[in-house]
């Protein structure tokens, strides 16, 4: 049988899923909080894995193993955003909950713009959400389009289109809902695909297994099996440095930080599954996915491209070659379908909180001066993440960049609302025009290390951005400017019931002071300085010390996380606390007309 044949029967399965969720959702959603933040009541498996799904992508799917293909085994260490993408998760996920049972927030500008007593600071948080969304969902349809036309023959611009329009089209229907439990699917899909490929790449008899995989990397250029050096000075990112590891990977954290993060911790029944989605779902489960099986993958693509067997022209065309080589029809259509899940699990969720930023924070506070009817508020978030799908579509046509270089620039755009965030739920004490001055001082930072200046001194476009934007931010409290007593009363309040209800146990404390130490000296030895070290530092398995050095360091992580989410109770909530935030409420936001 025809291989594109099994990949259209799996293709017309999932579009049958993906329309039911959003179809439900069209009949049976109808306040505006039901279809903007699921009612609040995404149970426990599927924010699990919709949630880990929508952090890892079709960047991962099909850029990671292409970067590794074009960089080597240095860029490999990005596959530690396993990591350091779910450690943001432990620093603020559970705090956004709490602060949105209490207060009633629908989306970050309303916490944003209450906590700091100025609406500046929401015009930003819909900027940087809108730049976000659109330029990350572009990258996933760029590799919708490239896949879709290895493995069926379809032109890429079609593809794209098509690819573009089944997302839209569950995500304006079913609104989060339907797009988390489509979310489900596709983390199983997501996982499964990216094992399967490596399995049959690595098992191939151009390889001769495992011991012929090991020997070919031996013939491999140095320069795909070592970090270059510490720093690059000058202009551009001078290679894979171990400066630009460690701020590429700022980039990464920036996925949890995002505005549609920050919105769906809104819309979770129970902080419950948030330590399990970010220690075993996130950094084993799809840890091994990464260290292995794109590995096996990127590197797999190098050694066959070097024989003359294999000819990418740029990342994006690794992984569907390597499917339509290694994979028999079946498991073709399969790995296809992993590889559509996911893009489509982070362009949903994107797309779909982008659009309901815009309706809420700009038409409906704006424009309706806070007025309208629950159905109104619906069809024009509806409306919104139409705008924001076109413009996505836009972005990825016109776009000539590697895949995952525009994904660093996209979250980017996430790591800078650390300023916001770390204000909000930890006290830092900066005032909220250094807030605003500092937001914007950050965009601007992101577009000049970007575009014009890209990556200076070899530090990421995300390193720049939350650097300028916290110094600007300390720059006008170092200058005296104070906020007004009612900014002051208003944040002291926010400080003491977040410090009353989330203040860990002695055992919770004594954790904690462990992770000042180990988390610095992790993110030193893994993803910093250290990584020069694992240039020559052990080799076992037959594994290069280049990736022996990074499957110490993720088990080490493995390790980490959990000491951090469950031990220092970072992640982790009790019965007292989930009751004091249902019944200790101070609703601030206005829903909608009784209507």
């Amino acid at each position: 049988m025809d291989p594109k044949i099994w990949v259209w029967f799996f293709l017309v399965l999932y579009i049958i899923y993906c329309f039911w969720w959003g179809l439900k959702g069209f009949f049976s959603e109808k306040k505006a909080s039901g279809y903007a933040i699921a009612g609040r009541s995404i149970p426990f498996i599927a924010f699990l894995m919709a949630a880990t799904a929508a952090s890892f992508s079709g960047w991962t799917f099909i850029g990671h193993p292409g970067a590794i293909w074009a960089a080597g085994l240095v860029y490999a260490y990005a596959s530690f955003y396993v990591l350091t993408i779910p450690i943001t998760g432990a620093f603020f996920a559970k705090r956004n909950w709490l602060m949105g049972k209490r207060y009633g927030f629908i989306t970050p500008g309303d916490m944003f713009s209450y906590y700091y007593n100025n609406e500046a600071v929401r015009w930003l948080t819909v900027l940087a959400a809108i730049l976000y969304s659109v330029f990350y969902s572009g990258l996933q349809l760029i590799a919708a389009a490239k896949l879709f036309y290895w493995t069926a023959g379809v032109p890429e611009t079609i593809g794209l289109i098509f690819m573009a329009a089944i997302v839209w089209f569950y995500v304006v229907t079913g609104g989060l809902k339907a797009s988390t439990w489509v979310g489900v699917l596709q983390f199983i899909l997501l996982v499964g695909g990216i094992i399967l490929l490596g399995f049959y790449t690595i098992r191939s008899p151009l390889f001769g297994g495992w011991s012929g995989f090991v020997a070919s990397m031996g013939g491999i250029e140095e320069k795909y099996m070592k970090v270059p050096g510490l720093i690059h000075f000058g202009l551009g990112s001078g290679g894979w440095t171990a400066v630009m590891i460690l701020t590429y990977m700022f980039a990464l954290m920036g996925i949890q930080s995002s505005p549609a993060f920050t919105l769906w911790n809104f819309g979770i029944l129970s902080p419950k599954p948030l330590a399990w989605q970010q220690v075993f779902m996130s950094t084993f489960v799809v840890g091994l996915a990464l260290f292995f099986f794109t590995a096996f993958q990127g590197m797999g693509a190098r050694i066959l491209m070097e024989a003359g067997r294999l000819a990418p022209q740029v990342d994006g065309d690794v992984v569907p070659m390597l499917m339509t080589k290694f994979l028999p029809g079946p498991v073709l259509g399969l790995v296809f379908m992993g590889a559509i899940a996911a893009i489509h699990s982070t362009s949903a969720p994107y797309i779909g909180t982008g659009g309901t930023i815009i309706q809420r924070d700009v038409w409906w506070r704006y424009i309706k001066k806070q007025g309208g009817s629950h159905s109104e508020q619906i069809w024009t978030n509806r409306i919104f993440a139409t705008i924001l799908t076109v413009a996505a579509v836009v972005v990825s046509l016109t776009s000539t960049d590697a895949i995952v270089m525009i994904g660093g620039f996209a979250t980017a755009f996430g790591t800078i609302m650390y300023l916001c965030l770390l204000g909000v739920h930890w006290g830092f004490r900066f005032p909220s025009v250094g807030v605003v001055l500092g937001l914007i001082c950050a965009i601007i930072a992101c577009f000049l290390t970007y575009y014009v200046w890209q990556y200076p001194l070899s530090i990421h476009t995300a390193g720049w951005g939350i650097f300028v934007g916290l110094a600007v931010a300390y720059l006008c409290r170092g200058l005296g400017i104070k906020d007004n007593e009612e900014t002051i009363a208003r944040q002291k309040e926010v400080r003491e019931w977040l410090d009353s209800i989330d203040a860990p146990t002695e055992k919770g404390k004594r954790w904690r002071g462990y992770m000042k130490i180990v988390v610095p000296i992790w993110f030193f030895m893994a993803i910093g300085p250290g990584v020069l070290i694992g240039n020559s530092a052990i080799s076992f398995a037959g594994f290069p010390p280049i990736w022996s050095w990074q499957i110490i360091w993720w088990i080490l992580g493995i390790i980490m996380m959990w000491g951090l989410c469950f031990k220092a109770e970072m992640s982790t909530t009790s019965a007292e606390q989930i009751r004091r935030a249902d019944e200790e409420t101070m609703d601030v936001t206005k829903e909608a007309d009784d209507m």
